[in-house]
């Protein structure tokens, strides 16, 4: 399976239409019943269970589906009636928020005892209240544990393994130019670990990466190909991998990132009793522990689950305790944009020379270590820049805006040409042609 997030074969109810047709040709001892209808991009491996046990524990209810990726959620929500939804659940903080903008969204009519909100520095509730985490995916490295052990190569335990001369060659790398969710792996250590530092980190993993962009084959395609040993990814891409034969692992570092999933009620609700009843399920720990199921993988965000779990599951919440996930999401999303921006211009672009520049580094004496790391090593650019909301606004305007398109570019053109000179200088002083 590729990293590709696809729908179910599942048949899917896709609109008020399929609604009243199957309410009219529904039982009638099911028409008693009241319809929840929920919208979501999630497959039928978490659907079904959670329908399954949702009716259970409510049986005066019927859950109703509406299938419709995050591109496709926004507008569906936005017409009048809101489609007769009532609950909207999926894996797209952006799509939540602007529902939120649009007062499409009514608060939570929920507890949220128990729920902490946030996983060490990242945020995952709605501070308003509109909607809640119902989950999280973590990023983090895929791993081949067949190929490791054939190149000698332990598995990975944290983001400075990647960067070990023993890892060359070894690596994959998504481009977070061109893949939408990298980015934020690219951020990760940045946050973590300083500027500085980040860069340095991220500079010597580079040299030792293949990137792949958009078009190509994905990240979990190459590794369960054997192509590869290691390569950057979110779990529940790589759990599906899995699911599917691939023979692959999953390792959290210990500073990573989450990306949660919502679940809100509309404003325009139909059955907002009902849709109070399916909220409180989901956030409940019998809803929470359907999401533990090894055909679905994914990261309960109500901690006392956990403690019910093999103690190998990993625990977001008992690492970021420890010092872990330090990574702040709400200043990730605004940033990201340049952020990319800067690494392509840095790191992915002069790639080629990259590579064997650190070859020669690594294999220097201290007198030239001294002169061509801080060469390699450099940020492209003030962290400051990144942080600007004017340079955030023009990276994420440029291309609807002429003016923000020059600016972007211009910036793009200074990062890669600070580059270029400190590649030619250290490649003068380690003699690369």
């Amino acid at each position: 399976m590729s990293d590709r997030f696809t729908p179910s074969r599942r048949a899917f109810l896709r609109g008020a239409g399929a609604l009243a047709a199957a309410g009219a040709s529904a039982p009638l001892e099911a028409a008693a019943r009241s319809d929840v209808v929920v919208l979501t991009a999630y497959p039928d491996a978490v659907v079904s269970r959670f329908e399954a046990a949702f009716e259970k524990a409510w049986p005066r209810y019927r859950l109703r589906i509406v299938w419709r990726m995050p591109h496709d959620a926004l507008p569906y929500l936005r017409q009048p009636g809101q489609g007769g939804v009532d609950v909207y659940w999926s894996a797209s903080p952006r799509t939540f928020t602007q529902l939120k903008a649009a007062q499409a969204l009514r608060k939570l009519p929920v507890s949220l005892a128990g729920l902490p909100g946030r996983v060490g520095n990242s945020e995952i509730d709605d501070p308003d209240g509109y909607f809640a985490a119902s989950e999280v995916a973590g990023y983090g490295f895929a791993v081949n544990p067949a190929y490791l052990a054939r190149h000698g190569l332990a598995v990975p335990a944290d983001w400075s393994d990647l960067a070990q001369p023993a890892y060359a060659g070894h690596v994959l790398v998504p481009d977070p130019v061109e893949v939408g969710f990298a980015p934020v792996l690219v951020d990760i250590p940045l946050q973590a670990y300083g500027w500085d530092n980040g860069w340095a980190l991220w500079s010597a993993i580079a040299a030792n990466a293949r990137f792949v962009g958009r078009g190509g084959s994905f990240v979990s395609d190459e590794l369960g190909a054997g192509r590869q040993g290691v390569g950057l990814s979110i779990d529940f891409f790589v759990a599906s991998a899995i699911a599917n034969g691939a023979p692959l692992q999953f390792v959290y570092p210990r500073q990573g990132g989450v990306n949660p999933a919502h679940v809100a009620v509309t404003a325009a609700s139909p059955n907002p009793e009902g849709a109070k009843a399916f909220v409180s399920f989901v956030l409940s720990e019998a809803g929470q522990r359907i999401l533990t199921h090894p055909d679905i993988r994914k990261l309960p965000v109500r901690p006392a689950v956990y403690a019910g779990l093999p103690a190998d599951h990993h625990n977001p919440f008992a690492v970021a305790a420890q010092g872990g996930y330090r990574y702040d999401n709400g200043r990730g999303r605004g940033r990201a944009a340049p952020v990319a921006a800067s690494f392509g211009q840095a790191l992915v672009q002069p790639r080629a020379l990259l590579a064997p520049l650190w070859q020669k580094l690594r294999a220097a004496d201290a007198a030239t270590w001294a002169k061509v790391w801080p060469l390699l090593s450099a940020p492209p650019c003030k962290e400051s820049e990144v942080d600007d909301p004017a340079v955030q606004q023009a990276f994420f305007t440029r291309r609807d805006e002429t003016a923000a398109e020059a600016r972007a570019a211009a910036l793009e053109a200074g990062w890669a040409a600070a580059a270029r000179a400190r590649h030619a200088q250290a490649a003068q002083l380690l003699g690369v042609a």
